[in-house]
């Protein structure tokens, strides 16, 4: 009896090409033979589940396989005959595992040549800057672990006097063909995993790869303005590619530290200054640090109260690849003074005295204004 492919996937007819996936590749990862060795119930299953991906996966076998079942590929139908998909057809090869399970992020299949020499991969460092680097731009070396270019064989993976050959199973074709029924299923050629080519002598170096892993010094140019999570790429500053393919890109992420004094928001920086109590009564200039190590002076004036701000126009950081320029922000915080002496405790005591009574209300409004609210609530609470 011929088995049902969707049962074998675990999936309902009416499934989508997505959940068919999505059960085929969890179903491969369980009983891959790599995880099982040994295992054969799990290697038969591996097949199964591959024979039964094979045909949902694709649209036109799939409509066969809903009007005539197996009966379309196994030769009853006519046309040709050929090979079961539980036979040499090449089910279970690692390759195409590998091929349909991460296809989509590796650019997908090809479409019917022999594939070229691999793109490196990308790659992302992260650079911590203090919050003055990125105010003022820095210049600075990088040292990153990187496949670079084998500089025995330039690339080739060949010994010296040697090269690439046509691969014999393919013809250089990349793919190989096989009839089932009335479809014609193409895989990836296992000699040449799809390269159309071999190497019959790799270099000793670089094992055939082209590449090898070394250290690679960078000079990387950090604007002024950036910010936290600003990515830098860097052309052809990634891993090389197999074989001689194309490098890949660097991106350098940037993080900025946080600043002991200043916090930042966006272009705009803020400051906690602590004012003396007398200061902020009877008004005065307040000394203020701004970013890149300078100083700037700020008019308090008379009565001013914790938690007010001042604003600093152009004290901020540069904005990224622009002339404009942010602003800073003083919150001032009222501070009470401590360690008073005698003397200076009697003279609080006697400021205190002519601020009380009537005079609170216009030496404390917002106490007066915060004192009037409790009496507003206790008398809703008594009535």
């Amino acid at each position: 009896m011929s088995k049902n492919f969707y049962e074998v996937l675990g999936v309902a007819k009416s499934a989508d090409a997505a959940e068919i996936k999505k059960a085929y590749r969890k179903l491969a990862m369980k009983y891959h033979p790599d995880q099982n060795k040994g295992d054969a119930d799990a290697e038969a299953k591996f097949k199964e589940i591959n024979e039964a991906y094979d045909v949902l996966k694709d649209e036109q076998k799939r409509a066969a396989y809903d009007q005539f079942g197996s009966a379309a590929f196994d030769g009853s139908m006519g046309g040709g005959g050929g090979a079961g998909f539980g036979g040499g057809a090449g089910f279970g090869g690692f390759s195409d595992i590998f091929e349909d399970m991460f296809g989509d992020f590796m650019g997908g299949r090809g479409g019917g040549g022999a594939r070229g020499s691999g793109r490196g991969n990308d790659l992302q460092y992260t650079m911590e800057i203090s919050l003055d680097d990125a105010f003022k731009g820095k210049e600075t070396t990088i040292n990153i672990p990187v496949n670079e270019t084998c500089d025995k064989c330039s690339g080739s993976g060949a010994k010296a006097g040697t090269g690439e050959e046509t691969c014999p199973t393919c013809d250089g074709a990349g793919r190989m063909r096989a009839q089932q029924g009335f479809f014609t299923i193409e895989r990836t050629c296992a000699t040449c995993n799809g390269a159309g080519k071999i190497i019959r002598d790799p270099c000793d170096k670089c094992r055939g790869e082209g590449r090898i892993r070394k250290e690679k010094s960078l000079k990387i140019k950090i604007p002024a303005g950036v910010d936290t999570g600003r990515r830098i790429r860097l052309a052809g500053e990634g891993e090389a590619g197999l074989r001689g393919g194309a490098s890949g890109d660097l991106y350098v992420l940037i993080s900025v530290k946080p600043h002991k004094m200043f916090r930042r928001n966006g272009a705009d920086l803020h400051c906690r200054v602590p004012v003396p109590m007398t200061t902020a009564a009877l008004g005065g200039e307040i000394s203020v640090p701004t970013i890149g190590g300078k100083k700037t002076s700020v008019t308090v004036p008379a009565g001013t109260q914790s938690g007010q701000q001042f604003r600093i126009r152009g004290k901020g950081m540069p904005v990224l690849r622009s002339d404009s320029v942010g602003d800073m922000y003083i919150e001032v915080a009222v501070e009470t003074p401590v360690n008073l002496s005698n003397k200076q405790k009697d003279l609080l005591k006697q400021l205190d005295a002519t601020l009380g009574g009537k005079a609170a209300v216009k030496h404390s409004p917002e106490s007066s204004g915060f004192m009037k609210k409790v009496k507003e609530l206790w008398d809703d609470l008594t009535e």
